[in-house]
């Protein structure tokens, strides 16, 4: 490879043109003169533009928003509020069982119960946990 064509597939700072013609949309995003700065040094230190930076960030899979971790907080939340009322429930039956020395066959619902619920509070940690 020549030297000119090694800058166009690694160097280039924009992106390459779209294929059916230039691009429709754009989007006109408003910044404090601080967080100019910071766009414009994350910019500079991977080499490419801020649109282009922006754009690269925003299209990654692998970034997590301030809205997606509220999202699995509140999860946890919900989940923590179902393990109470379980919990309450095997407490109940834990003391039907002791009094009337037999346990009841609606407790296998309530086991059912935290089995569902246990895979939710796993994926709502490993959510958080990527972040």
């Amino acid at each position: 490879m020549s030297e000119p064509n090694e800058r166009n597939l690694f160097g280039r700072q924009r992106r390459a043109n779209a294929a059916g013609g230039p691009r429709q949309k754009r989007y006109t995003v408003k910044v404090t003169p601080q967080e100019d700065v910071q766009l414009a040094a994350r910019a500079i230190a991977r080499s490419v533009t801020v649109p282009r930076l922006m754009v690269e960030s925003a299209m990654n899979t692998h970034i997590e928003t301030d809205t997606d971790r509220k999202e699995a907080i509140a999860e946890l939340f919900a989940v923590r509020r179902l393990l109470a009322n379980v919990a309450n429930n095997v407490n109940q039956l834990a003391r039907f069982a002791n009094e009337e020395k037999a346990f009841p066959d609606d407790a296998k619902a309530i086991v059912q119960e935290y089995r569902v619920l246990v895979p939710r509070i796993s994926a709502a940690i490993e959510r958080l946990a990527e972040s």
